[in-house]
């Protein structure tokens, strides 16, 4: 009589995504409780959120939205731009920064981006102010700092307003100082990719001169409330407040804001270790100090099939993003003027990015696993 054969399963790694939420216990624990309460829209978890974001950012006032696009598009509101006026911003980022530009009527002007910060190019700025120009909209790209002395300098010559997109640098600092804590309007992004996250959210810092009543109608249909109960709308408003059961999150997540920021660099830190001078990357700037690691973003060597090399990784279970194609290429911008060409060093890193995955839930090994597959899959002719 034969032996029976005996089958072993191989398992494969579980498929490693280019990010991933990390929510604890007593953060789901208090949305239940949230869902219990019957209070699920705007209520006290906002307003507690809001206080412990204020705390954050050094006493400053801030609102929160249910994006960080609402809180772009409210911030430009605020600041007095609508149609007719121009807005200065980067080429390279998520398209929403252009788009709320355009949602208040004006226009965004691009301006090329600096090729080792990849956010925009200051020295490039002044020389496409004109006299349209209302606001600087700069991007921290992947959660590395703009340089503020630099932005805010070239802001007051020309009294131009500033609206910060830290939609991915919420827990970078600029020399010791949390983003957030100084400077002119600052919006910030919850999304569910972001380093902390609401699920879907975001968040406004108001400067000083500004009226934080103002905004919070702005954000809720331009309602105002009189005392007696009686209410009136004399400005249009939009639907954008943020949730108490979004705002429970926030709240967990903000406690582990330094926690996950640190693990962040930790694990950014590993990939310049394990990534090989030898496979042709571009690596991004290697600050530890600034940047939140939002991101970890690679450039491709110049004629490898993107395309290809993402499908590559994937068989070999790894999650690859692309943040982001250059948007004065999309149709939407081509059709105000925009073409091929005009901003060289955007298009170069929008055609050869790629993001690696990267969230506090990595391990070393997963890095290891990731820079193994790396290797491999750049030494695939198809790439």
């Amino acid at each position: 009589m034969t032996e029976p054969i005996i089958s072993i399963a191989m398992t494969s790694p579980p498929f490693l995504p280019f990010t991933r939420p990390s929510i604890d216990e007593p953060t789901i624990t208090e949305v239940a409780q949230v869902l219990r309460s019957g209070w699920l829209t705007g209520g006290p978890k906002v307003l507690e959120f809001e206080a412990a974001l204020s705390r954050y950012c050094q006493g400053r006032t801030v609102r929160t939205f249910n994006s960080g696009s609402a809180a772009l598009t409210i911030a430009l509101r605020l600041a007095g731009i609508g149609p007719d006026d121009e807005v200065l911003t980067s080429p390279l980022t998520w398209v929403a920064t252009p788009n709320v530009v355009l949602e208040v009527g004006a226009r965004p002007v691009f301006v090329d981006v600096d090729p080792v910060s990849r956010n925009i190019d200051l020295s490039a700025v002044e020389a496409n102010i004109g006299p349209r120009t209302r606001a600087l909209l700069p991007v921290d790209l992947a959660g590395l700092p703009v340089n503020r002395e630099l932005l805010y300098a070239i802001a007051s010559k020309h009294r131009l307003r500033v609206i910060e997109d830290a939609a991915q640098s919420l827990g970078a600092q600029w020399h010791g100082q949390p983003i957030g804590a100084s400077g002119d309007f600052v919006a910030f992004s919850f999304h569910a990719n972001k380093n902390i996250t609401t699920g879907e959210g975001g968040a406004l810092v108001i400067p000083d001169d500004i009226d934080s009543a103002l905004c919070e109608r702005m954000r809720l249909q331009g309602v105002f409330r009189n005392q007696n109960g009686d209410m009136d709308v004399d400005i249009r408003g939009t639907k954008s407040n943020l949730t108490d059961i979004a705002a429970a999150i926030g709240i967990g997540q903000l406690k582990r804001l330094s926690e996950l920021t640190h693990r962040r660099r930790e694990l950014a830190r590993y990939y310049f270790e394990c990534i090989r001078q030898d496979m042709g990357l571009d690596l991004p700037a290697a600050d530890f100090v600034q940047s939140n690691w939002h991101m970890f973003q690679v450039l491709l060597p110049i004629g490898t099939d993107r395309r290809a090399f993402i499908e590559a990784m994937k068989t070999e279970g790894i999650g690859v993003g692309v943040h982001y194609p250059a948007a004065h290429l999309f149709t939407l911008y081509r059709t105000l003027g925009y073409a091929p060409g005009d901003f060289p060093v955007a298009e170069d890193i929008g055609r050869r990015t790629v993001t690696l995955p990267l969230f506090a839930a990595m391990s070393h090994a997963d890095v290891q696993r990731v820079c193994i597959a790396l290797e491999k899959t750049l030494l695939n002719a198809g790439c």
